[in-house]
């Protein structure tokens, strides 16, 4: 039971991406499976992961900063929640996806934390009755490859409670997977369009929105971006309409 904090009352209306446009952003596809030129983490390693974590964890509770996903489907039991800031990072859809909520012939795009900036979101504390198992429940979620360690950092987040130190995921991430900044308008384009075996990132971003609101957080980036990509699912629909006729 999450302790600590107090959502706002935001009117949700107000956001031009809708449960029924949403709707129309998604589809059956199968999942590929892993891709074979990435190679995955190991089982020992990612023990060996959750040990160093938690030894790094010890002393303080266990907080984990939560900027888009972590927020609406956590893999985690917290019993405090805030809404926290962090300076010197931003969110960015940034991680070109083939599986989970793209494929590869429409790939999609995921958020992670680019260096700059700031960002407001998040801090859950979780249950310390089992952290260590709590910490590999989310590394299994959130790392796949040796390569993603690097994504993983500690960040001092500002509560109005004081600042918390806290862990984070895909942080600064590195490799062909990521992005050079894109338009927004072109972000737009991809999230509307990409969908895989775990739903769209349409739904994805309306889903991160949607919470953000709740608790009285509005990220002007994805603001633009859920009514572009609301007016992106109008026009196919119609152009889909208009060719059906």
């Amino acid at each position: 039971m999450i302790d600590g904090g107090v959502k706002a009352v935001i009117d949700q209306s107000q956001m031009d991406l809708t449960d029924e446009l949403v709707a129309l952003s998604l589809r059956n596809e199968i999942d590929p499976g892993p891709d074979p030129q990435r190679v995955p983490i190991t089982e020992a390693q990612l023990d060996e992961l959750a040990a160093r974590l938690h030894r790094e964890s010890q002393g303080g509770a266990l907080w984990v900063f939560a900027y888009g996903s972590l927020i609406w489907k956590p893999d985690f039991e917290a019993v405090e929640a805030r809404v926290a800031a962090v300076k010197g990072w931003h969110r960015s859809f940034c991680l070109r996806m083939t599986r989970w909520r793209g494929s590869q012939t429409q790939p999609g795009l995921m958020l992670a934390l680019k260096r700059g900036g700031y960002c407001k979101a998040i801090a859950f504390r979780l249950d310390d009755s089992d952290r260590l198992g709590q910490i590999k429940r989310m590394l299994r979620r959130e790392i796949g490859t040796p390569e993603a360690v690097a994504t993983i950092r500690w960040v001092r987040a500002q509560t109005d409670q004081g600042p918390v130190r806290a862990l984070v995921f895909w942080a600064d991430p590195k490799g062909s997977y990521v992005t050079a900044k894109l338009p927004l308008e072109t972000v737009a384009g991809i999230l509307a369009r990409a969908c895989g075996a775990r739903g769209s990132c349409a739904e994805y971003l309306y889903l991160t929105v949607k919470h953000l609101e709740a608790w009285g957080i509005r990220d002007l980036n994805l603001w633009r971006l859920q009514k572009l990509v609301a007016r992106e699912l109008r026009a196919i629909h119609a152009s889909e309409s208009v060719a059906a006729e």
